[in-house]
């Protein structure tokens, strides 16, 4: 579990090429099973909330950042049984996420409650850029 997903932060339509990705990945078998997220920015903190529901998060759950990007892992073991029917809900999910330029590495906190895994990352005070004044002078 030591292989980082990248996407390039940059490219035009990230979303876009998210939504068209995701109802194929049951076409690729050797892909893992995406994990829906959302991200925003609140109180100096980009939060990172991952829909994990039915997991362990001490045995089933791995966050790691490195490079700029943020991975979650899950691992779902669950099966349950009926007197005439057995259904099994397992497998790997894996997600990765591109972090702001101003995030915080060393400040990273994760949290699990009711499946959902909460992500909080700390912002650095972005510095003002200062304004300079140039002197224009004459060439006369």
């Amino acid at each position: 579990m030591s292989t980082l997903l990248r996407r390039d932060p940059r490219t035009m339509l990230p979303d876009l090429v998210e939504w068209f990705e995701e109802p194929f990945v049951t076409l690729r078998p050797y892909l893992a099973q995406p994990i829906r997220i959302e991200d925003f920015v609140e109180d100096g903190q980009y939060l990172v909330r991952a829909e994990l529901a039915g997991i362990d998060p001490a045995k089933d759950v791995e966050v790691t950042v490195g490079s700029g990007y943020l991975t979650i892992r899950a691992e779902r073991h669950d099966k349950t049984e009926s007197k005439h029917r057995t259904e099994f809900r397992y497998g790997s999910f894996s997600r990765g996420l591109p972090l702001p330029g101003d995030a915080n590495p060393d400040d990273i906190t994760a949290s699990y409650d009711h499946g959902i895994l909460t992500i909080s990352v700390g912002l650095k005070a972005a510095k003002k850029d200062e304004v300079k004044k140039i002197e224009v002078k004459s060439a006369k």
